[in-house]
């Protein structure tokens, strides 16, 4: 069956998740409880980088602290070596093998700050680079689409604002359930006919959401070979609205951008998660996995097994 491996490990993630969630907590609060850090900086790639998107609303909003995410290049193309002031630098990598990352903390490490690999594969290039590691856990990820270590990053990222002394309450008997994936299965699938049929297509939600779009975007484009294109709710107001007419379609998290129906763009709403807004995004891109691995399918498309991209992707 095409996307045998994606549709197993989209089902594994409320039993990933909910044996994850106290782990994480308790190892990340006896790394960091009672540490201040003037800022964090943010080294990912692809999905990896969507997580970071949301490191980044959770610590600035509930940490008061600035978060900048890195432009690995800066160090490995160009040599300059930024200056950061007592900084928590984290590495997110699921394969760990990211060399740009990898570098980038390295660099950090070398100026004296702080730094956390948040990884699934123990023994990685990026773990030995930093002073710490967070291992996800999440068990092999057979499917080229990362979906269960994705979630697992979230969480683990959430954990680690908590441990941080975020005001977050504890993510225990708020996370997706099985009944949660069988409904985004059956939204998504009813979804999945209005996309096929649009052209161009959006990915749109704002604030802690907003990764949920970026991430929803490239699983369509990675696995369906569909071009969609997110963005903020906001931004998409300062001129991609103007696309946005008879024929196109927008993937709606949260919000609905002003007046988008009414220029003939067709809505499809993701659904409503039944937790916090710090915690939606580990569950609304549930959705974004099935409609894309059900548009997939109906394209005759195999995402375990897609012919340009490989699981392990290393950039310079």
């Amino acid at each position: 069956m095409q996307g045998y491996w994606m549709e197993r490990e989209i089902r594994e993630q409320p039993e990933v998740l909910g044996r994850s969630a106290e782990p994480y907590f308790t190892q990340l609060d006896e790394l960091f409880a009672g540490k201040k850090f003037e800022m964090v900086l943010l080294a990912a790639r692809g999905t990896s980088d969507h997580a970071a998107l949301y490191a980044r609303y959770l610590i600035e909003i509930h940490l008061g602290i600035p978060v900048s995410l890195a432009a690995p290049s800066v160090l490995t193309r160009y040599g300059t070596r930024v200056r950061y002031s007592n900084a928590l630098a984290i590495g997110i990598s699921q394969s760990g093998s990211a060399p740009d990352v990898s570098e980038m903390i390295a660099m950090m490490r070398e100026e004296g700050h702080t730094t956390l690999a948040i990884t699934n594969t123990e023994g990685s290039r990026l773990s030995n680079e930093a002073d710490h590691t967070l291992l996800l856990g999440a068990g092999v990820e057979q499917s080229v689409a990362a979906t269960k270590t994705y979630t697992s990053t979230l969480l683990a990222i959430y954990q680690l604002v908590r441990a941080l002394g975020g005001d977050l309450p504890s993510p225990d008997a708020q996370l997706p359930e099985d009944r949660w994936v069988q409904s985004s299965l059956e939204a998504a699938s009813e979804s999945c006919g209005p996309l096929l049929r649009s052209n161009p297509s959006f990915a749109l939600a704002r604030g802690y959401s907003f990764c949920t779009a970026q991430e929803t975007a490239l699983k369509l484009m990675e696995c369906a070979l569909l071009p969609c294109k997110a963005y903020s709710t906001a931004d998409f107001e300062h001129g991609p609205k103007a696309l946005a007419g008879h024929g196109s379609a927008a993937i709606v998290y949260g919000e609905t951008a002003s007046g988008l129906a009414e220029q003939g763009c067709r809505i499809l709403q993701a659904p409503q998660a039944p937790a916090p807004y710090e915690l939606k995004p580990i569950w609304e891109i549930i959705f974004g996995q099935w409609l894309a691995l059900s548009a997939a399918r109906a394209l005759g498309l195999d995402p375990d097994h897609p012919e340009h991209i490989r699981k392990v992707t290393e950039t310079l």
